[in-house]
């Protein structure tokens, strides 16, 4: 480990000047591109993904600006689950610091971002520590940013390095992570482990969570507005060139509208409350047999069937990724357990609001799944 760093080497960003995190909480191993005109409509960038022509970490969505209404429901979501999520951030966080007492904690972008701040701030409350925490970004069928991670192996052992996401849905990020660190691996010789760190895992695709349920995390409701006003990462070889991080946007024009802070506040307040039943739970979870069967997967492959999809990428399990592709995708329709209606209200109301059919189905092992409407061939919007 080298901590010497070189003349070419890109910095990190940080907060007030990227994004409304404080500079403390994240290092964002990610190049400014606040100044670019990335957004195109969601009909746009849908064609230009399904049809080759674009992928999707090419272009940005537009930002979704949520109603009042759905403002009102997310501050009622976050109050309703803030002791379930504080719950989960103690968990995954104390069995973690069990095998490794002085961890790096690396989010993904940027759905593991609010989640690492949100483990370093339980790390920092119940064991003084401070833990060092960037975030990197990970583009499916392209891998983990190699920049990045020579950054990281240049000031910590590799072997310190903890992967961290909100969520796992089918499990392709959980895939492609192994995939990308197995190439850093043979490439540049830089031994990360694997495993990835989430509070939920209804996939059952990792050994390090929180929970298992399906259950909703409130940062999943909207994009930048609850992720330090920082946008999905670009990987677009016209603005990034070799030795830059891959790029992101911040909103800064959004700042009335950022709940950021209040979500980590609101989870962090219930630290204290949920010390006990952290305590009682994470030595059961970590004596449990916890191998991964990748369930999720084989629910998908299904469900891609029964309905005529040919790509599992266009099925979007669990709550997190049924309310993401209602944000940034075209939305076939949505599937609903219906015992689960009243944890997917948020969902029910973005579907309503973009006119996607809701179907329940009695059988569902997750709570909601997103179909995105397949262009050719399958059945049409």
């Amino acid at each position: 480990m080298n901590p010497a760093t070189t003349k070419t080497e890109p910095a990190a960003l940080h907060g007030p000047a990227f994004s409304s995190y404080a500079g403390d909480e994240v290092s964002w191993l990610l190049t400014d591109l606040s100044h670019v005109a990335l957004e195109i409509s969601t009909e746009q960038r849908e064609a230009a993904i399904q049809s080759g022509a674009g992928h999707y970490a090419e272009a940005l969505p537009i930002e979704y600006q949520p109603t009042p209404e759905y403002q009102q429901l997310f501050h009622q979501v976050m109050a309703d689950t803030a002791t379930r999520v504080a719950t989960a951030v103690g968990v995954v966080t104390e069995l973690i610091l069990s095998t490794r007492p002085r961890p790096v904690l690396v989010s993904l972008a940027r759905a593991g971002t609010p989640i690492g701040i949100l483990m370093r701030r339980w790390a920092a409350q119940h064991h003084g520590l401070a833990l060092p925490h960037y975030t990197v970004s990970i583009v499916r069928d392209r891998g983990i940013d190699r920049v990045a991670m020579r950054y990281l192996a240049a000031r910590h052992d590799p072997a310190d390095i903890v992967f961290v996401d909100g969520w796992t849905g089918k499990g392709a990020i959980a895939r492609e992570l192994r995939a990308a660190l197995d190439e850093v691996r043979a490439e540049d010789g830089l031994d990360f482990d694997p495993t990835l760190a989430v509070l939920a895992d209804p996939g059952y695709c990792t050994t390090v969570y929180g929970t298992r349920d399906d259950f909703l995390i409130p940062s999943a409701c909207l994009n930048s507005t609850v992720s330090g006003l920082v946008s999905r990462t670009v990987l677009n070889d016209r603005l990034i060139g070799p030795g830059q991080f891959h790029g992101a946007k911040f909103y800064r024009e959004l700042s009335a509208a950022d709940v950021s802070g209040t979500f980590l506040d609101t989870v962090s307040a219930e630290f204290a409350a949920v010390a006990p039943d952290v305590a009682a739970r994470w030595p059961v979870l970590a004596a449990a047999d916890r191998t991964p069967d990748w369930r999720g997967w084989r629910a998908v492959e299904q469900l891609a069937e029964r309905y005529g999809i040919g790509r599992v990428n266009l099925v979007k399990p669990g709550v997190g990724e049924t309310t993401r592709v209602l944000l940034r995708r075209v939305t076939w329709r949505v599937l609903v357990r219906p015992d689960a209606r009243d944890e997917v209200r948020h969902v029910l109301l973005l579907a309503a609001q973009r006119g996607v059919p809701v179907e329940e189905v009695d059988d569902l092992p997750y709570s909601c799944v997103g179909l995105i409407a397949p262009q050719s061939p399958g059945p049409q919007r």
